[in-house]
Parts: C-alpha cells; sequence; structure tokens
C-alpha cells in the first residue's frame, strides 16, 4: 500500500494561478485512476488545492472533504472561474469558519485559508453531497454527476426510439445506467460494457445496474482504454462540455471511438443536442446514417458501419 499523502490536487487548475505540491495526490472523480477525496484521512494533510466544481452542492462537499483532511493550520488554496463558482467561494469557505485571503486573476477568484482549529458545517455540507437513492429516477445517484436528479430529455428520447438489440454492445458515457438498465431488458444482449469518466456515475452505475452480462469501466473514451471490438451494437449520449465549456471534439472523439469498436454491420444510436455538427462525422466513419427522431432541441440517429 502506498504512503497517504500529505498534499491533495483536485482537478487540473491552471498552474499560472495556484502551485501543486510535488507530489501531490489527484483527487478528481473526473481523472481516472485518481484517490478518492473521500478517503483521505482526517487532519492528515499539509496542503490541498482544488479547482471546485461549478456545482453548488458539489463544491461544497468537496471543500468540506478538504478541510476536513487538513491538519489545523494545513493550507487550502481553492479556485474558480467567477462564473461558475468563484464568486462564491470565499462565502462559502466564510460559513466553514475560515478566515479568507482573496485575490482574482484571469477571470478566476482564488481563496487561501488556513484549516481553523474548530472548522463548523462539514458534516451538513459533506452529508448534502453524498450519494443516495432519488425516487423519481428510482435509483442511485449523486450531485456532480451529468444529470444526477432528473431524465435527461436526449437520453429519454434516445429511450422511447430504441429497438430491441441483442449482441455485444456498450454505452458510452453511461452515466447511472440509465440507458444500459433499457438495453439490457433484452435477453438477445449477451454483453453490455458500460464506461464513464466520472468515478462517481460508474459507482452508481454499479450499483443500479448489478448485471453479469454488464462490465463498468471508468475511463477516459479518448484514451486507449478500454479495448472495444467486434461489437454489436453502440448507444450514446455523448458529452460535449469539457471544465464547463462547450467541446464538441468530445462527441466527435465518441462517434470515432464508437466506429473503431463496432464490426462491419454494427450499428450505433446516438442522440445529441440539436445545434451540435455530428451529421459530418457520423457520415465520414459510417456506411449509412438514418435520422430517426428530432424533438425538443435533441436528434437521434442511427448509424450503421
Amino acid at each position: 500500500m502506498p504512503p497517504a499523502p500529505d498534499a491533495i490536487v483536485h482537478g487540473l487548475p491552471p498552474t499560472e494561478l495556484a502551485s501543486v505540491p510535488d507530489g501531490a495526490a489527484q483527487v478528481s472523480p473526473l481523472i481516472p485512476g485518481s484517490e478518492r477525496l473521500e478517503d483521505i484521512a482526517p487532519d492528515s494533510l499539509d496542503r490541498a488545492v482544488l479547482l471546485a466544481p461549478a456545482g453548488t452542492v458539489e463544491r461544497r462537499y468537496a471543500l468540506a472533504l478538504a478541510l476536513r483532511g487538513l491538519k489545523p493550520g494545513g493550507q487550502l488554496t481553492a479556485l474558480a472561474p467567477k462564473d461558475k463558482g468563484g464568486t462564491r467561494l470565499g462565502k462559502e469557505l466564510r460559513n466553514f469558519g475560515c478566515a479568507v485571503a482573496e485575490d482574482a486573476k484571469r477571470h478566476h477568484r482564488i481563496c487561501t485559508v488556513m484549516r481553523p482549529a474548530a472548522p463548523v458545517g462539514l458534516d451538513e455540507a459533506i452529508q448534502a453531497g453524498r450519494p443516495r437513492h432519488v425516487d423519481n429516477l428510482a435509483l442511485c445517484t449523486q450531485p456532480g454527476i451529468f444529470s444526477w436528479d432528473r431524465l435527461d430529455p436526449g437520453t429519454a428520447l434516445l429511450l422511447r426510439h430504441l429497438p430491441t438489440l441483442s449482441g455485444k454492445g456498450a454505452d458510452l458515457g453511461c452515466g447511472l445506467g440509465i440507458l444500459s438498465l433499457a438495453v439490457l431488458r433484452s435477453d438477445k444482449v449477451a454483453s453490455l460494457a458500460m464506461i464513464d469518466i466520472d468515478r462517481r456515475a460508474v459507482d452508481m452505475a454499479r450499483r443500479n445496474v448489478g448485471e453479469a452480462r454488464a462490465s463498468v469501466h471508468w475511463a477516459d473514451l479518448r484514451g486507449a482504454d478500454p479495448t472495444l471490438s467486434g461489437l454489436d451494437f453502440v448507444v450514446t449520449n455523448p458529452p460535449f462540455h469539457d471544465g464547463g465549456a462547450e467541446d464538441q471534439a468530445l462527441g466527435k472523439a465518441f462517434i470515432a471511438r464508437a466506429a473503431a469498436a463496432l464490426r462491419n454491420g454494427g450499428t450505433l444510436y446516438l442522440v445529441a443536442n440539436a445545434h451540435l455538427p455530428y451529421e459530418a462525422p457520423l457520415r465520414a466513419a459510417f456506411k449509412t446514417v438514418t435520422p430517426m427522431a428530432t424533438e425538443g432541441g435533441y436528434k437521434l440517429f442511427e448509424a450503421r458501419k
């Protein structure tokens, strides 16, 4: 077992805005292979650097866990873009009982604090951000996961039009496992690889699906893992934001990965926001591309290799 870290970093803070201690353990759930922030021992850290999440509940959860992990007097540097929670950082840290030094640079707010001997409100913030069961989804979920407390309209559109599938398949960007559960209702599905970049989504998908035919993978689909080949079908509602900014390259990477994984004659079912220009990469990678539905600002395609 590796030694416990004495410093952590959450996310990839711009190097010109925050210095990360050498050897700091990465704890972002969005970086595959990182350690779990939840597992950091209380009162064990000298330094913590957080590129804070945009969502309020998720951000306060990460801040509270970092403060819990710091030794009294340990230093926390938290930063975020001003329009993605940065303007609230100082107040949130003061509400935890911290004296805050604030700076503004390159559209970010940067807060530095020393952990007080007796922070306040940490347990409440941690409890608010923990996994829980949501009745309207009938699934286990956690704040911070994509569409964590509601059915995404794009996923709903794909569910309404998804045919009965068979053979080997994959759910790229599986999230909580909503599409996977629908796919696995078919007894003709032999296996399903469920893949997501968010460790929290992977954890919840394992709880929600719990099927011997399904394998769940924490991976960035822009990389090489997991190995996928000879698939009969792929389903996906790909992300199009990276770090809060629109990034159309994400969806194009999902299309390329699906095309590489499918056998000749295999089929991709992809739903996307209507404004995203995915038609050209689909036609470049597949023999036939058929629009299946357009509704509520979303479009659905069937693409056959």
